[in-house]
Parts: C-alpha cells; structure tokens; sequence
C-alpha cells in the first residue's frame, strides 16, 4: 500500500540540522503516526514520504519554508518583566504561550535585563534546515473516525 492522501502511515525517523545536532528521534520510543494529506507533520517530510510504501527508507533535506519557516524579526520584542505575571524568576529558554492577534503562540525568553525582557515568538526551528532520516513501519487506511477528527486514533497518535 503506498502513502497518499486519508493513510496512517507510521514512521520512524531522526531528525538533525545540517551541522549534525540532533532535534528529536523515535528511536526508544513510539514510531510517529500521522493522517497523511492532513497537515499532521511538515510539508517538506510529508511532500517527500508520499507515493512511498512499507520498509521504504530514505533521507530528507527540508528547507525552512517547507518545515517551520523563515524567522521574522518583528517577531522578537522587548517586554516589561511585570509581564508575566506570577513567576518569580524569569530565565531566557523559558518558554510562555501568549496571545497574539492570530490566537495564541508560544514565546520563547531569548534575554533578561533589568526589568526588561527580550522574547522571540519564532518557532525555534524556524530558519532551520532540516535533515530527516527515515523508515516506513505501516501503511494503512484511516478509519472514519479519524477522517472526521483530522488525525490518527491509538498508539503514536492521539488519544482522546
């Protein structure tokens, strides 16, 4: 069965930047399970595993505007520490979900100063090249269920 639009296709995979660091990995734990077609994983990795099939392995170059984009400058702003409200002590790699007015988004604390704090709401892959290594473990027809909810049900999936 080959991967196309409305298949659970379960995967494993390792994940680096170009300069070799690793970002995440299956390996130890669930394969990733997604709704192909769906927008369940990136576009550059989704775009590449299609018309692929079980056992199937191959590497994957996906550039920023094909994974988490580019970066955008107006997206890091300076912030009064008073702020956030309730937390003692604010340290950049904190990371915070605020409101914006496309809904809500996380923010990462890049620098404190004084009273001041620097905060970047790129994503912080965003920019990144990324390199995937992967392997095909199943293929399979969604079930209604998760044609209706957009994603997959069970293990390496969502569960409700």
């Amino acid at each position: 069965m080959q991967i196309e639009e409305n298949k659970v296709v379960l995967i494993e995979y390792t994940v680096k930047t170009e300069e070799g660091v690793l970002v995440d990995t299956s390996e130890g734990n669930e394969p990733l399970a997604y709704l192909h077609g769906h927008r369940n994983i990136i576009p550059g990795l989704e775009n590449a595993l299609a018309g692929k099939k079980l056992d199937d392995e191959l590497s994957v170059n996906v550039q920023p505007e094909d994974a988490y984009g580019q970066r955008h400058d107006d997206l890091i702003k300076e912030v009064p520490a008073e702020a956030f409200q309730g937390v003692e002590k604010i340290e950049p790699g904190m990371q915070f979900h605020a409101e914006s007015p496309n809904g809500p988004q996380l923010i990462t604390v890049t620098k404190v100063e004084g009273e001041t704090v620097t905060v970047d709401g790129n994503h912080p892959l965003a920019g990144v090249p990324l390199n995937f290594d992967v392997k095909v473990i199943e293929v399979r027809d969604a079930s209604e269920e998760e044609l209706s909810h957009g994603h997959v049900h069970g293990p390496g999936g969502h569960e409700h």
